[in-house]
Parts: structure tokens; sequence; C-alpha cells
């Protein structure tokens, strides 16, 4: 496979090619042909990424407190955060998936694309060291970061229309998706939230989470 249009869109090039293929062969790929996965470089990249956001965030962010920075990293450091990463950069395209997630879709599977994202940041600094590690990782979620500061120890829209809907005893919420648009590497999602099965609103988002906090919100407007 040519990963040249990767390259360029993660602003890094490889040496060792073998290394972006590694970070790109799924478990699913590496059982059907015998070759190695990249559940190792997966493991070590969830420790670096983990690091380096820490280091970001304190070195950038010095008036949040210490839980206040637990809680930016792991809004962050999330399956949904690096699931957006990786349709940034059309990953889909470069994952070698086995024969048992191909036909289930693998290549849409938030947990997969996330997981190659981890897998891609040891695999850069396998190739060259921390620092380029470290410029993928800022470049791609500097923005996400200073989002989720600028939110951090206010509540969540989902948790406010609970605590509202909840006040005169407990009540059954739902969020299900009713559409979802968009190409497979670029999908819009569009979820309906319920309460005891009266519809409340709609949301949408990148990502199912993104959707169901928009349809929470527009819900506290109306009720």
């Amino acid at each position: 496979m040519d990963f040249t249009k990767l390259e360029q869109s993660i602003g890094y090039t490889f040496k060792n090619k073998d290394l972006l293929l590694k970070a790109f062969t799924h478990t699913s790929y590496a059982y059907d042909n015998h070759v190695e996965s990249n559940e190792k470089l997966e493991f070590l990249g969830d420790s670096i990424l983990e690091f380096l956001s820490s280091k970001y965030i304190y070195n950038n962010y010095p008036k949040l407190k210490e839980g206040e920075m637990t809680k930016v990293r792991a809004e962050v450091v999330c399956e949904d955060s690096l699931y957006l990463v990786a349709q940034k950069h059309h990953f889909s395209d470069f994952l070698y998936l086995g024969k048992s997630e191909a036909v289930t879709h693998g290549k849409t599977k938030p947990a997969i694309l996330a997981d190659s994202v981890e897998a891609l940041i040891a695999a850069i600094y396998f190739d060259s060291n921390l620092e380029e590690a470290e410029k993928f990782i800022i470049e791609n979620l500097k923005d996400a970061i200073e989002e989720s500061s600028k939110n951090v120890g206010m509540k969540d829209h989902k948790t406010v229309l609970q605590e509202k809907l909840q006040v005169h005893g407990n009540v059954h919420i739902t969020y299900e998706v009713i559409k979802t648009t968009g190409p497979d590497h670029d999908k819009t999602f569009v979820v309906e939230v319920s309460c005891d099965g009266r519809k409340l609103a709609i949301g949408e988002g990148k990502t199912k989470k993104q959707a169901e906090m928009q349809a929470a919100k527009k819900a506290l407007n109306v009720i």
C-alpha cells in the first residue's frame, strides 16, 4: 500500500515503512496472515499519548488544578477524540483488516480507528524521537484540549438534563441514533433524546457522544 497521502496528511514521513505498516495492521489481519499486529505499538502509544498530553496541559494551562487537568486529559485522550483524529487523516483508507473484521465494517469502528492512532504515535516515536510524536499529538489534540479546558468543572448537558428530568422521581431517558450521513471516514450522527417515550430534541455530531450532547443541550432549552 502507498502511504504517501497519509504521510502528507499527518506531516511526518517514515524512514522505516515497516513500522508504519505495522501501525495499521489489525489483529484480525495479523491472525489471518501470520504477521505481527499493531497491539504492542498501541500499548506503548497509549502511554506516550497520556504522558505528552499531560505535559502539554501542565505547561499551557497553569491555572488548572490537578483534578481539572485530569478531567481535561480524560476527555481528550479517549476513544471519541482519537476517532476524530483518525477520521481527519482518513486512517480507514490504510487499515489492514482480516476477513472477520472486513465483513463487519471494521474500518468504520471507532475503537479500531482510535487504537490505530495510538499505534501510529508509538511508530513515530520508534522511527524518530519523542519530539516528533509530540508534534503529531499536539497538532491533532490542542484544539480539543483548549475546548475541554474552557468547560472543565461544568456539568455536561446530559448530566444537567438528567438531573432536571428526575427532579420529581426516576424517568427513562434514551438517546437513539435515528440517522447517519456522509462517507464511512466522515460520518455525521443524528441522535434523538426522549424521556419516558416523549421526544424532546434532536442533535448531530461527528461522534455519537457529540450528537447526544447537542441533543441534550437543545432539550434543556425546551423543557
